[in-house]
């Protein structure tokens, strides 16, 4: 599979691309500046371009930049990404005194990365950290959800690769609501307990 990772200079996407690459897949880092993607690429074995070069003629654009940037980056690589599958791994939250909370659009960053693309668009992998991912496959299960069952398949195999558990359909792309929601649950719980907190599902077959 040949993915590019946007936002693959920062430390999630950069992450994410060191386990591809270590688990065989074709890679490339995508950035504003091409130069700064080619540096970064080259600590992890990866290639790096410009985020419009670096989307097309790939199997799976993994939008990996801050959840600020999300939206807007998907927007202005719409005609480069077309109709390749993008996995979307953002979450929006909200920094408080009392803790961390989901963002108050009722609809997920997901959800509304679709309206802005033709491609079909897949959540995935909030319950990942980039500490944890760092330092090799991250404890726990990865869940995924989208509306494109082809689509879905080729994030399931994705993250089925940079997990020690499972990579689990966790329905339609509705759910990523509660996907990116759950992102703030961790973040709180690794605050609260000084750790680095997965998430790992019992019962299933």
């Amino acid at each position: 599979m040949k993915v590019a990772v946007v936002g693959g200079t920062g430390d999630f996407g950069l992450a994410l691309a060191q386990r591809l690459v270590e688990a065989g897949e074709d890679v490339v880092i995508g950035s504003r500046d091409a130069e700064r993607a080619r540096e970064k690429a080259a600590e992890v074995g990866a290639a790096g371009a410009a985020n419009e070069d670096a989307v097309r003629g790939v199997d799976l654009v993994v939008l990996a930049t801050k959840a600020e940037a999300a939206l807007p980056t998907a927007e202005s690589l719409a005609a480069a990404i077309g109709s390749t599958p993008v996995l979307s791994v953002a979450s929006e939250l909200r920094f408080t005194k009392q803790g961390v909370y989901p963002c108050e659009d009722a609809r997920s960053i997901a959800e509304r990365m679709a309206e802005l693309l033709e491609a079909p668009v897949s959540a995935g992998l909030h319950s990942l950290a980039a500490s944890t991912l760092a330092a090799g496959p991250a404890e726990g299960d990865a869940f995924v959800c989208g509306d494109d069952p082809e689509a879905k398949e080729l994030v399931l195999a994705l993250a089925a690769k940079v997990v020690s558990g499972r990579a689990l359909d966790a329905g339609p792309l509705a759910s990523a609501r509660a996907l990116e929601g759950m992102t703030a649950v961790i973040v709180n719980l690794n605050r609260r307990y000084k750790g680095h907190a997965g998430v790992r599902v019992v019962g299933l077959p």
